[in-house]
């Protein structure tokens, strides 16, 4: 349900995002007032765009405003990529820049500024062509790129935002994978150098006036995909999310790398919650879609962390609403309600749902919505299970409520039906300790902990409780490493994490915002 381009398709097309850029005054013309044209379009705020373009040009070059218009279109694809419905404007547009840009070449050959932006009137179409899987196209536009920066330099050195475009050649040349390395020799391309490629980056987004966005969005995947540095993209993600909070794309990226990198679901759901509060206020551009898309993520983690009852009222208000964007979204949003129908034991509902998804699912399907519908109505879910879970789930709500009598008597049913199951177990060890039963909620906890399937979510709750139960029992030192153990827990309850945090503060009063990851 991820809308991201592959690391291996942007590794064979050996380039990236470039964008129409401008560094300086005194190389670029207007390059300051095109800077801020083009923070109106990591805000997102595309319908501002052709004003201030129209405002702009002249005195900025006509070619650099051709430029940022395919940009600001690329951006728009960007959120809601899987969509083709801007496509053929797209490449109107991009082929009209480029036609402008090669001009300004031929007419002044010597002048920095023309190369510069006949690289940036091929990056945004490169893109495009790996997002839509011509990867042959791509490369020999990327090589376009870099021999167009490699002039510009040549006649100015000054532009400093060129050399993200030249780092990102450098290090997808050096780490593209054995069958892009063919295609570079195909080519005829150079070859890279991931080391020089990183730090040509990092000095471009330090001294470049313009790039320092665009250049953020891209590094964060370099060090996603290849560096394994998942705290400072996520620095990164946090960093554009909060200069730009109406580009819905940034925080969802947020949600998604939390997801996808670190499997924490309280913080992916923290972050689609956010997503969803902000569309629903009409605070990001595209809220309709930025709304539908928070809606399928939060139900998706809501279902990870057990609360499948929570992401059926999600998805059934997503459908309800019936949006038409992001692409495919009506279908995913009856295929995650048909498995979590069967995760809670409602056959005839989870059949009635495969069925819509599958209608729904477009002619390309490129989630393989149809496919995995007709998979989920050939396999019926072990009907023992979905009642074990659909126990677990219904004597937790009592249990929330303060009915601990009908909830204990629910979940002790939901653990007999499924002994291994770690979140019954968790949830009955709840019940037992309000009903007072101490001892049998020791136990079923020191179970929880014991076991190698325990959910974080769940894992980290039970190290806390039992280390609650531990200090009340007089043993403050063991306690405490069990406070310690489960902030070590990634994706564990943020109330579970609070709660060993404050409980540390008070058994070690010494140690102070000790990081424990």
């Amino acid at each position: 349900m991820r809308p991201v381009v592959g690391r291996v398709a942007l590794a064979i097309a050996l380039v990236l995002a470039l964008s129409v850029s401008a560094t300086s005054e005194a190389a670029l013309t207007e390059g300051a007032r095109l800077a801020a044209i083009y923070d109106t379009v990591l805000r997102a705020r595309f319908d501002r765009v052709d004003q201030e373009l129209r405002a702009a040009c002249p005195p900025a070059p006509r070619e650099a405003c051709g430029v940022m218009e395919v940009v600001s279109l690329w951006w728009q694809i960007l959120l809601n990529p899987r969509s083709r419905l801007l496509d053929r404007r797209f490449n109107e547009l991009a082929a009209t820049a480029i036609s402008a840009s090669e001009a300004w070449t031929v007419r002044e050959p010597q002048r920095a500024e023309a190369w510069f932006y006949l690289a940036g009137s091929y990056a945004p179409l490169a893109q495009w062509r790996v997002l839509r899987g011509e990867r042959l196209a791509a490369a020999r536009e990327g090589g376009k790129i870099k021999d167009a920066l490699e002039r510009a330099l040549s006649l100015d050195s000054s532009l400093k935002d060129a050399y993200f475009g030249i780092g990102l050649y450098h290090y997808y040349a050096d780490v593209a994978p054995a069958a892009a390395k063919f295609l570079r020799w195909l080519l005829l391309l150079p070859g890279g150098d991931r080391t020089k490629g990183l730090q040509e980056m990092l000095e471009a987004r330090e001294h470049g006036e313009l790039l320092t966005g665009e250049a953020d969005y891209q590094l964060h995947l370099i060090y996603l995909w290849y560096e394994r540095k998942t705290s400072e993209a996520l620095g990164l993600l946090e960093g554009l999310d909060a200069r730009y909070p109406s580009n819905p794309l940034f925080l969802q990226r947020i949600a998604e790398v939390q997801e996808d990198y670190l499997h924490d679901h309280p913080s992916s759901a923290a972050a689609w919650r956010e997503l969803l509060q902000r569309a629903q206020k009409g605070r990001v551009n595209a809220a309709p879609l930025a709304e539908a898309r928070a809606g399928l993520g939060l139900a998706f983690e809501l279902d990870a962390m057990f609360e499948t009852d929570r992401a059926v009222d999600q998805l059934t208000a997503v459908i309800r609403k019936s949006p038409p964007a992001p692409y495919g979204a009506r279908a995913q949003a009856q295929l995650q309600l048909a498995t979590a129908y069967d995760r809670l034991g409602s056959r005839d509902l989870a059949i009635k749902a495969y069925a819509a998804a599958s209608s729904l699912a477009g002619d390309d399907d490129p989630m393989r919505v149809r496919e995995r519908a007709r998979a989920g109505l050939r396999q019926s879910p072990d009907p023992r299970v979905a009642e074990a879970y659909r126990l677990s789930l219904a004597g937790w709500r009592l249990l929330e409520r303060g009915e601990v009598d009908d909830g204990e008597s629910m979940l002790a049913r939901a653990v007999q039906l499924a002994p291994a199951d770690p979140v019954a177990r968790y949830r009955h060890a709840r019940a037992l300790d309000a009903r007072g039963e101490h001892d049998r909620a020791r136990l079923e906890l020191e179970r929880v902990i014991a076991t190698t399937a325990a959910p974080a979510i769940v894992l980290a709750s039970a190290y806390v409780d039992y280390a609650a139960m531990i200090e009340r029992a007089g043993d403050s030192s063991r306690a405490l490493a069990l406070y310690r153990d489960a902030m070590r827990i990634v994706g564990g309850d943020p109330r579970a994490r609070d709660q060993a945090a404050r409980a540390i503060k008070r058994l070690a009063p010494s140690i102070q915002n000790v990081n424990f990851f």
